[in-house]
């Protein structure tokens, strides 16, 4: 459940702004940019409100914690046993993930001030298991025969106090930073549509097939054994404005960096949603936050 394609080799590559090993290693050592012991960075902020990487067991366990309200008290998502007893969602790929966290101080600091979050899995994370979350329901083997450093986001969730533009803002600041700092090349995953009907989110299905379907070299597919057809309305007939205003904000996010979507849904009955791939080439999500950051490297350098 829940949130992307490859450059071409024509294309400037995420990591075309460093130009020089040495390079990487100042910038690295600047305080403003500074990673943690968990690969993160330094806290982005907002008012009252921070983005940054959890940094303890604790704070994960509050994404965790948030995630099981929201998907499944929420959302209407059916939990196992397990989920139900501890009223966390859990799964594997949380022990190699990091876990994006918008933290609202006027809380706290720490866990107990966790209002959103975001779940970041690179490639050589996803090593350790063997696969990507997004290869329970895709073929994404055109994404992992790609040489460039991947990057699988999911998990997304807002607490529904916080559910205004600034929660939503800091995340995507963060997902840039964070794209930034691990020169990553491409983002994917799965992002989400409510319901578990897919006749009755036909026209948002056709729009996006038939708008925004990635390239036959990006273009990961459904598994056969869960392939729905996405196709499913004359695309000339629709409202294509309405279409898009029906899609979830996330996914419109995606779609408005110039995003692209996979061939099929696929039916999440657990979460009680329909899932569609979606591919995003992370120099679009990032360019503005590369050039910002830039522009501080190149000040501290030269002070």
């Amino acid at each position: 459940m829940s949130i992307n394609p490859a450059e071409d080799k024509n294309s400037a590559p995420a990591h075309s702004l460093v130009s020089s090993e040495e390079t990487l290693k100042q910038m690295e050592t600047l305080s403003t940019l500074a990673l943690n012991r968990d690969g993160g960075f330094q806290e982005l902020r907002g008012g009252s409100l921070g983005v940054r990487i959890a940094e303890t067991e604790a704070e994960r366990d509050a994404a965790q914690a948030l995630r099981y309200k929201v998907f499944f008290e929420e959302l209407g998502a059916h939990p196992d046993e397990r989920a139900f007893r501890t009223k966390r969602d859990v799964d594997e790929f949380d022990e190699v993930a990091d876990h994006l966290l918008v933290i609202d101080h006027s809380i706290g600091s720490g866990a107990e001030g966790v209002v959103g979050t975001y779940r970041l899995l690179r490639s050589d994370a996803a090593e350790k298991i063997g696969r990507f979350y997004t290869s329970s329901e895709y073929d994404i083997s055109t994404l992992t025969e790609f040489p460039g450093r991947l990057l699988e986001v999911g998990r997304s969730c807002v607490a529904r106090e916080h559910r205004g533009r600034s929660a939503m803002q800091l995340l995507w600041r963060g997902i840039a930073s964070y794209i930034f700092l691990h020169r990553i090349d491409v983002l994917f995953g799965c992002g989400s549509l409510p319901g578990t009907d897919p006749d009755a989110l036909a026209d948002q299905l056709t729009y996006l097939h038939h708008n925004h379907l990635a390239p036959p070299a990006l273009r990961i597919r459904a598994l056969p054994d869960r392939y729905v057809e996405m196709l499913r309305a004359d695309p000339h007939t629709l409202d294509h404005r309405a279409c898009l205003n029906k899609l979830p904000p996330l996914i419109k996010g995606y779609l408005r960096l110039g995003g692209y979507v996979g061939d099929g849904a696929v039916v999440d009955e657990q979460f009680n949603t329909t899932d569609v791939a979606v591919l995003v080439k992370s120099e679009l999500l990032a360019d503005k936050y590369y050039r910002h950051y830039e522009r501080r490297l190149r000040d501290a350098l030269d002070s």
